[in-house]
């Protein structure tokens, strides 16, 4: 099964850009997966599409057995060093390398949009004992500050058919989850992201079709990007900004 070719270029190019820039997930959020998810010593989850171990290192303090799938090399080199303690498995969503009913959860994370939907949901059920769940969480673009609709605008007009605008159609998108799992359960939470100017550029440098531009490319995007930074009064000259998210957060049992 192949990875998205944005993503294997633009997250395996700018790996560190995405470690440096990209948030974190709320505790509040978190305890809600872990506790839904029945996520405690003894058990053991995947956490596919893991990236750089963003949510990976968030679940090691629970004491459950984890193990980080991640397709991208890059990224898999960067989550080695941030998780040392969570085996990496280099393969893709749809084709797990994990025997029949071998684990007791799956978290994915910022991630699920980039899957062929009914092929990773037919893995996740292989894979799943018997009432086993996965977990879905996103930090979704919260636009209602004017500076930072202005920074997502120029990420519009970069990404067009972005696959990660399939998630906006949540949930009314996800009865592909029928065959195989419950009906999803949903909470939204808050997330806030302090970043000094280098690590703003970092954000939206990791942004994938971003990231998979070719340099004079990339370095216009980002031009425009400081020049929003430079001039919004709410920005100009701050040493620090805000850039808020709605986190949304689902799970599901499988059938």
């Amino acid at each position: 099964m192949s990875v998205h070719h944005i993503a294997v270029t633009g997250f395996g190019t700018e790996a560190a850009a995405y470690e440096r820039g990209r948030p974190s997930y709320p505790p509040d959020a978190v305890a809600w997966l872990v506790d839904a998810l029945g996520i405690a010593p003894g058990r053991t989850v995947a956490d596919v599409a893991a990236g750089t171990g963003k949510f990976t290192r968030l679940l090691t303090p629970t004491g459950a057995s984890i193990v980080a799938v991640e397709p991208v090399d890059g990224m898999r080199r960067q989550l080695a060093i941030a998780v040392p303690s969570a085996p990496a498995i280099a393969a893709a969503a749809e084709a797990l390398p994990l025997a029949v009913a071998s684990l007791d959860a799956i978290t994915v994370a910022q991630a699920f949009h980039w899957f062929d939907a009914a092929a990773a949901l037919r893995e996740f059920h292989r894979v799943l004992r018997p009432g086993g769940r996965v977990g879905l969480i996103w930090n979704a673009r919260d636009r209602s500050v004017a500076w930072v609709d202005a920074l997502w605008a120029i990420m519009d007009s970069v990404e067009k058919r972005a696959p990660s605008r399939d998630h906006d159609a949540w949930p009314a998108s996800a009865d592909v989850f029928g065959p195989w799992f419950t009906p999803l359960e949903q909470a939204t939470f808050r997330n806030e992201q302090l970043l000094t100017r280098d690590e703003a550029l970092d954000r939206l440098r990791s942004v994938s079709h971003v990231a998979a531009l070719p340099p004079e490319e990339q370095a216009r995007v980002l031009d425009r990007v400081r020049a929003v930074l430079d001039d919004d009064p709410a920005t100009a000259g701050a040493e620090v900004v805000s850039l808020p998210y709605r986190v949304d957060a689902y799970w599901a049992e499988r059938r």
